[in-house]
């Protein structure tokens, strides 16, 4: 490129020179002139030839040109063919990208920022009824138009999955997950359940059934058992021992029952079921006064801080057996003379309850497994406190049913806290933030 220039800048001082000895000769400036416009002429034809090339869709055979304009062309058309090069590799790549995603079977979307539709493969089409004709940059909620979905975008809260039916064929259940990616896009992805569903649905109704099925011979068993103890003679040790025992672990057996047939029940049914304003301080003080009676000899040290005016919309039953199942579990893990703090506030993110104790504690590898069904961190513990194993499974439920959530932090030797967040559609009074 600089031997070019370097024979472009002679080739003008040749020509200026020329034309000078030119105008030297005839004694007039006319032939420098000449010279001069006759360059800016030619250039200028080189600069309208340069932009009608550029314009050009297809950069290929550069106009014919000598010196520092034919160099000039002869970079481009090379760097318009690494260009293109790199375009047809980028656009393989994307080729094969798309064609490895259509040939998945879960469901894949991509939307904007603003909810509207960008990119689906072909399960899409299949699952969802998408049309590339009428459906790209559509809103998404104005093609997948179930509730549940809607308020599942809403709400933003993508940490458990949804299950919703196919919106073009209502026996073929979908199961959504969502990733959040750059400036507020979303990519969803979809997976046929519908098997799934039905085992778990079979399952569901096999626990319901058979915890119902028992619950009345063990009626029947405790109330014999009871009848027994007060018939069999002080005297009798051993038999009355064994009768303790017997009633005892019937009593057990009951609590599970309970317990099995309120999980069916908050998974079969309407989450908005019997919603209504909730008192919350009332409903909190008469826990703590049970609390305390639990505690008996255990002498704990139970403080409630909670607002008089505190209310929540939500289901009262599974409220009251949510908070009942956090405070309870404080009372059996914390030692004698141990304290235990029940907190209620509310701020600009909506509403908390936390249990906090300074009990025991439960070693950090264990918590992300503590919501699941009879999952027992110390199965010591709890046969020495006689829990079902399904108290926080409960909880869960009922902050899911809620649209809330369960946040555990806990260290071994220095107690536990358990926090339930609910969102400010909940609340029945929005004040200023209280605390914390």
């Amino acid at each position: 490129m600089k031997a070019s220039l370097a024979k472009e800048v002679n080739r003008i001082a040749g020509l200026i020179a020329l034309a000078a000895l030119a105008a030297f000769a005839v004694g007039h400036i006319w032939p420098l002139l000449v010279g001069l416009v006759g360059y800016i002429f030619w250039s200028t034809r080189q600069l309208f030839a340069l932009y009608s090339w550029l314009v050009r869709d297809d950069h290929t055979e550069p106009p014919d040109s000598i010196g520092l304009w034919g160099e000039f062309y002869t970079r481009l058309e090379h760097l318009f063919q690494k260009e293109r090069r790199a375009q047809e590799d980028l656009q393989s790549i994307i080729h094969r990208a798309q064609q490895s995603v259509n040939a998945l079977e879960e469901v894949v979307i991509l939307i904007d920022q603003h909810g509207y539709l960008e990119y689906w493969n072909a399960a899409a089409e299949r699952y969802m009824g998408f049309n590339a004709s009428q459906d790209l940059g559509q809103p998404l909620t104005n093609l997948i138009r179930h509730p549940r979905f809607t308020e599942y975008l809403h709400l933003a809260d993508f940490r458990e999955p949804l299950e919703i039916p196919s919106p073009v064929n209502d026996n073929r259940i979908l199961q959504f997950r969502v990733t959040e990616f750059g400036v507020g896009e979303q990519l969803l992805m979809a997976r046929d359940v519908t098997r799934l569903h039905h085992l778990e649905q079979m399952r569901k109704d096999f626990v319901a059934n058979v915890s119902h099925e028992l619950k009345t011979p063990l009626t029947v068993l405790k109330g014999y058992l009871e009848t027994l103890l007060d018939t069999v003679p002080e005297e009798q040790n051993r038999l009355r021992r064994a009768l303790s025992q017997m009633e005892s672990q019937s009593d057990r057996m009951e609590a599970l029952v309970t317990d099995l047939l309120l999980l069916s029940r908050l998974e079969n049914t309407d989450a908005d079921n019997d919603r209504q304003a909730v008192a919350v301080h009332g409903m909190l003080n008469r826990m703590r006064e049970n609390a305390l009676a639990l505690s008996a000899d255990k002498k704990h040290q139970i403080e409630l801080d909670v607002p008089t005016e505190a209310r929540l919309v939500a289901n009262p039953a599974e409220l009251e057996s949510a908070f009942g199942n956090l405070i309870t579990n404080a009372v059996k893990y914390t030692p004698s003379g141990g304290l235990i703090q029940i907190r209620w506030w509310q701020d600009e993110k909506g509403a908390h309850l936390s249990v906090t104790d300074n009990g025991l504690g439960i070693d950090p590898a264990h918590i992300p497994r503590l919501t699941e069904r009879f999952y027992r961190p110390d199965n010591s513990r709890v046969t020495q406190t006689g829990g079902t194993g399904l108290g926080l499974a409960i909880v869960k439920h009922v902050m899911i049913r809620h649209n809330g959530k369960l946040d555990i932090e806990s260290e071994l030797g220095k107690g536990s806290t358990f926090t339930c967040h609910f969102p400010t559609e909940r609340l029945v009074n929005r004040p200023t933030a209280v605390a914390g």
